[in-house]
């Protein structure tokens, strides 16, 4: 049975599981999440494809304290007040996640974050998530532990029926105790914006900083629920590439004869092409080249994932 309690024995096993690239079910207040390094390309790359989830939004990063916080995104001082006022060991602990610009030197990695240069963060308020936070000493990435388009998981029971085949390892933490995903404010706007309505109210926020904003129509995408157009390089990409100009980067998938910049992928490994995806275009995109040509992904599993995200990056 992969459902085990959360004893010293099992909870070593997820950090042993956790630290080798693998994903588990993990309990929060609000729902299960499926939970990765989120400091390993790989291991996030295992959640898009347990997911099945059909583009590249960006992930929440959970940590164990205000201190692991602050080494990966920036606080403004209203941010600063709120995760004082609303996160673990408040009394007043709440589901609310902050989206922060990633500071400098900010390890996390860039396809949890989709490419962009803001990171949505929280401290989950249940013992058994904090208990492997501060025990693994590594930030986690953890969307809901469901397969894209289903009801999101409230027990390990609901995570084992829907993930069960794709995970080792699921921590029983009990039912949970919000049963709703965390309320998402956007700290990098002038008024503070809620991006996502959920276990946190907005009056309670707003009793800490005062007013906030709801989201406009065409925000750009900052967080989980919000696709529209992720991070796009500064020149034009060109999709499904057979040929290379001399000023054109190409990055390549698969065994090829072209002169390949950079390759997602030598194997034709669709998983570890989405592992490399982010990191790759960021580092194409230079005064080096007029244009990025990208290879042909084939279009199914994780595949369309990656071909999603290409397409939005080269749409104009």
């Amino acid at each position: 049975m992969i459902i085990k309690q959360p004893t010293e024995t099992t909870l070593h096993e997820a950090f042993s599981l956790l630290a080798s690239g693998n994903v588990i079910g993990m309990p929060t207040e609000t729902v299960y999440g499926l939970a990765a390094n989120a400091l390993d390309d790989q291991a996030i790359a295992k959640i898009y494809a347990c997911k099945n989830r059909p583009q590249f939004n960006p992930l929440i990063i959970h940590i164990a304290d205000l201190e692991a916080a602050v080494r990966i995104g920036i606080f403004t001082e209203d941010a600063l007040k709120l995760a004082q006022a609303f996160w673990p060991p408040s009394e007043r602990a709440g589901s609310l996640t902050l989206v922060l610009s990633r500071t400098k030197d900010c390890p996390i990695s860039l396809l949890a974050t989709a490419g962009l240069e803001t990171i949505a963060i929280r401290i989950p308020n249940h013992p058994v998530a904090l208990d492997l936070l501060s025990q693994c000493h590594m930030p986690l990435a953890a969307p809901s532990a469901n397969r894209s388009n289903s009801i999101s998981p409230t027990s390990a029971k609901d995570v084992l029926e829907s993930l069960g085949d794709k995970i080792p390892l699921i921590l029983d933490g009990g039912p949970c105790a919000v049963g709703l995903e965390s309320t998402i404010l956007d700290m990098t706007t002038s008024i503070p914006t809620i991006l996502r309505p959920g276990g946190l109210s907005i009056e309670s926020i707003e009793e800490i900083i005062g007013p906030i904003q709801k989201q406009h129509h065409n925000q750009s995408i900052k967080a989980p629920g919000m696709m529209k157009r992720h991070y796009a390089p500064s020149i034009p990409l060109r999709l499904n590439a057979l040929d290379c100009d001399l000023e054109e980067a190409l990055l390549g998938f698969g065994q090829t004869d072209l002169p390949a910049h950079l390759n997602l992928s030598a194997t034709g490994d669709l998983q570890e092409a989405a592992a490399n995806l982010f990191r790759m275009l960021k580092e194409l995109d230079n005064p080096n080249f007029v244009k990025i040509a990208v290879m042909p992904i084939p279009n199914h599993g994780i595949g369309l994932a990656i071909n999603d995200r290409l397409s939005r990056a080269a749409a104009i």
